[in-house]
């Protein structure tokens, strides 16, 4: 049989076990979905406010800073799942923890990978704001709350955006969580890491399952993020 025949058979086979209701599918989207969204709440509640600090403070090495943290953004996941797993291995500091081959250990590596992310987006939508907004809550003497609110407001949609975009790189991640997660079944196995799996193992139906899952998953998110966009945009309009 051809690559073609076994493409069209096994995504045929593939939407039969998507629609009989597979219960490890159902297991491993779900924590796929648990793993990467935490991960990205967290990169989202430490990222937003240091992408903020960093971009409305003058300091030292600012420039620095900034290039440092776009440059995390493309970090390679493996590099990260090597810098976890040596963090939390027996030997390493944080091995007291016994959280190596968990979930735990997976949401680490994907927030690792997510803060970068909401941190860069955040800077770069603050900076691009008109400066003279920033000028009249000088002006106006307005509490660093109220301007922090006032500012943050002005760039929700980067916000939005961020949260959406790390999201996407979270749950499409294979490199990090397999390293730090070691793809065990019922427990650390997630969509990704199932589908080199499957591959593997020359189960084409599963796998090609798998990655119509994670596909829908990533059309929703870029669909989500068009519509808050168009919002915005007509709200704004």
């Amino acid at each position: 049989m051809g690559g073609l025949e076994i493409f069209i058979d096994g995504t045929i086979r593939a939407v039969e076990i998507i629609l009989s209701g597979n219960p490890e599918i159902f297991q491993i989207t779900l924590l796929s979905l648990r793993v990467s969204l935490t991960a990205t709440l967290l990169g989202a509640l430490f990222g937003i406010p240091v992408g903020y600090l960093v971009a409305i403070r003058n300091f030292p090495g600012k420039s620095l800073c900034i290039a440092v943290i776009n440059t995390l953004m493309g970090i390679p996941p493996v590099v990260v799942g090597l810098v976890v797993y040596l963090m939390l291995s027996s030997d390493g500091p944080l091995g007291f923890l016994r959280i190596l081959y968990t979930p735990s250990a997976m949401v680490i590596a994907q927030t690792v990978l997510t803060f970068p992310v909401t941190c860069g987006i955040t800077i770069s939508s603050i900076i691009s704001l008109n400066p003279r907004l920033k000028e009249t809550l000088v002006s106006l003497s307005a509490p660093r709350f109220w301007e922090a609110v006032i500012l943050i407001n002005e760039i929700r949609i980067g916000i939005i955006t961020s949260f959406i975009t790390a999201f996407g790189a979270a749950i499409s991640e294979v490199g990090a969580i397999m390293m730090v997660g070691g793809n065990l079944l019922g427990y650390t196995r997630a969509l990704t890491t199932a589908i080199v799996l499957y591959t593997n193992k020359g189960e084409f139906s599963m796998a090609i399952a798998l990655g119509i899952i994670l596909l829908i998953l990533a059309l929703f998110v870029n669909l989500t993020l068009t519509a808050l966009q168009m919002h915005y945009r007509r709200h704004k309009g």
